[in-house]
């Protein structure tokens, strides 16, 4: 008996481990509490050339007529700028063009290009601009520059990627005149409380072929020519392009789209 007895033991003990080890749960894998499963962002094309429009971009211009801008000085007329092949080109006795929507917040790509006879200095060689919101008829808004940089001096708040007379953009990467520069914009525009003072102020961030020109900037207000920049309450505003009116031949655009963030 006392054989029987001290065999029985150890299979008691194996019954009962075996057992408790049944009963524990399954250890959770611990990377599944930081996985996130929604919402599931929404799928769109990519475009199928370089710096082309993906499939939910807004087309500003891509070589076809100008139905998406009109006049600055008129919004109820037709842009006076000419349309020659597939590119836009200034027409300085037209003024300035903006488009007929108006924007937020938003992704932008703008190809330019600066004539290879250009002639002229500093400010009056190729001066252009991308109004980002434009707040009136004349050089009202805000504006990243458009200008010919390579190997053109000039004030440096003034030259192209910068924010006019507000940031120094952080590199000169211009291409030289007759080849095609390159604008890729994030602009977050500024929010205003009820009673009109700021809530938030502006910010760009900017890529000029390729390289980072202005990184998450805060605007101090409007760029201004002259005077200290300011914020007055406005909504949603329409993007323009600027006619300078300085003596160089006709800056081409192409290229142009816009996605609403």
């Amino acid at each position: 008996m006392k054989k029987y007895k001290y065999l029985a033991f150890p299979l008691l003990c194996t019954v009962a481990i075996t057992t408790g080890y049944a009963q524990q749960p399954a250890k959770e894998d611990p990377s599944k509490k930081t996985e996130v499963w929604t919402p599931v962002p929404k799928v769109i094309a990519p475009s199928v050339k370089p710096g082309g429009a993906p499939s939910d971009a807004i087309i500003l211009f891509n070589g076809d007529a100008l139905t998406e801008w009109v006049s600055c000085r008129d919004t109820t007329q037709a842009a006076g700028w000419t349309v020659t092949g597939d590119l836009l080109y200034v027409n300085k006795r037209a003024g300035s063009i903006q488009t007929k929507r108006s924007f937020t917040d938003y992704q932008m790509h703008i190809e330019w290009r600066i004539p290879t006879n250009i002639t002229g200095t500093s400010q009056a060689r190729g001066n252009s601009g991308v109004f980002l919101g434009s707040l009136g008829k004349g050089d009202e808004g805000y504006e990243i520059q458009i200008l010919d940089s390579y190997k053109n001096e000039t004030y440096v708040n003034g030259q192209a990627g910068a924010i006019y007379k507000q940031h120094i953009p952080l590199v000169n990467v211009n291409y030289p005149p007759g080849e095609w520069n390159v604008y890729d914009i994030i602009w977050t525009a500024p929010r205003f409380n009820n009673d009109g003072t700021l809530k938030s102020p502006a910010r760009i961030t900017a890529f000029l072929n390729g390289a980072l020109v202005q990184n998450n900037v805060e605007l101090k207000g409007d760029t201004r020519w002259v005077g200290t920049p300011e914020y007055h309450k406005h909504g949603a505003l329409p993007i323009k392009l600027q006619s300078h009116g300085d003596p160089s031949e006709p800056i081409a655009f192409k290229n142009i789209w816009v996605r609403v963030l």
